[in-house]
């Protein structure tokens, strides 16, 4: 089965090396990503976050150079969800484009939610970058 999914991005005035270094780094997710409530921390090289749903851990891909900020959140029922991630260059600047997708059960409603949520999350981004 295949999931429906949306690509939702932002234009920011930054380099692609400083959008990443900040969006790369778990430390910073609170400050735009709004699903999270403020706390999030390294414990014993796991990154645990606060969310409404409770506890999720956060892993990232591993550093590269190519823009890739892939991340799984794990919930407190073990279920984990992939987010696929990149920023790349546009002209002077970058694109950060984060693909959000309609799982199973998910309606209509609720998928378009979740797409304005991630909206917002990126233009909050986009407003700390810029």
């Amino acid at each position: 089965m295949l999931y429906e999914s949306r690509h939702v991005s932002v234009s920011i005035a930054r380099s692609p090396a400083e959008v990443y270094a900040f969006a790369a780094d778990p430390a910073n997710l609170p400050r735009w990503a709004a699903g999270l409530t403020g706390s999030i921390a390294n414990v014993d090289g796991r990154w645990l976050a606060e969310t409404p749903d409770g506890t999720v851990e956060v892993t990232f891909a591993p550093a590269n150079t190519v823009g890739v900020l892939d991340h799984d959140v794990t919930f407190p029922s073990g279920q984990t969800f992939y987010n696929p991630m990149r920023v790349f260059s546009n002209a002077d600047g970058s694109e950060v484009v984060f693909t959000v997708f309609r799982r199973e059960g998910t309606t209509a409603e609720a998928f378009a939610a979740d797409a304005a949520a991630v909206l917002t999350d990126l233009r909050e981004l986009k407003s700390l970058l810029e």
